[in-house]
């Protein structure tokens, strides 16, 4: 398989609207470009398996989702303790062949350790939204999620490409303008 061009590293926390914005990419970009990879889907697809749960709810954005999420997590990183760049790796194999890959949900430092190995060309992309804004969409504190290193492991972490903020339609637009010059 031939490497893309460019990959976008996304990381943010919970509901700040990084899924929103490598959509919206996607669709600016268009499907021959670039596609969306996500190192959840392998992650969500061997869970369900494993659990004998419904693979499309728990890829969807809504209750079915929270409600395995917490034990989806405590799973996954007994995995990743043993192979920290399984579900990476997973997800790079599966990626179609584009010019950008747009990796919408990188949560570890190892995440971004495994494609620095693998990958030269990448950009990293913080996404931010105040905690009013992320309230508004539906974020409620859950003990075991926000406070676990799938939600926090990258708080500490300083060498982003691109940090922005989320918080309306304003950042949204300033904030694609600057991804799109980040790799044209």
């Amino acid at each position: 398989m031939e490497n893309p061009k460019h990959i976008l590293l996304f990381s943010g926390k919970r509901k700040s609207g990084k899924d929103f914005i490598c959509e919206k990419l996607k669709s600016i970009i268009g499907e021959d470009n670039c596609c969306i990879v996500r190192i959840s889907g392998p992650l969500k697809q061997l869970f369900a398996q494993n659990h004998n749960l419904q693979i499309n709810e728990l890829m969807s954005d809504g209750p079915y989702k929270e409600q395995h999420r917490l034990n989806m997590i405590t799973w996954s990183d007994e995995i990743r303790k043993e192979d920290p760049g399984y579900f990476c790796r997973a997800a790079s194999k599966s990626a179609p062949t584009r010019r950008l890959w747009i990796v919408s949900d990188i949560r570890r430092k190892t995440d971004i350790k495994w494609f620095k190995e693998n990958y030269s060309n990448l950009k990293l992309i913080r996404v931010s939204a105040d905690l009013k804004i992320r309230k508004e969409r539906g974020w409620i504190f859950t003990t075991g999620v926000d406070d676990a290193e799938s939600e926090c492991d990258l708080d500490d972490f300083h060498s982003w490409d691109m940090e922005m903020a989320n918080n309306n339609h304003e950042d949204y637009e300033n904030a694609i303008r600057t991804i799109l010059n980040l790799i044209s």
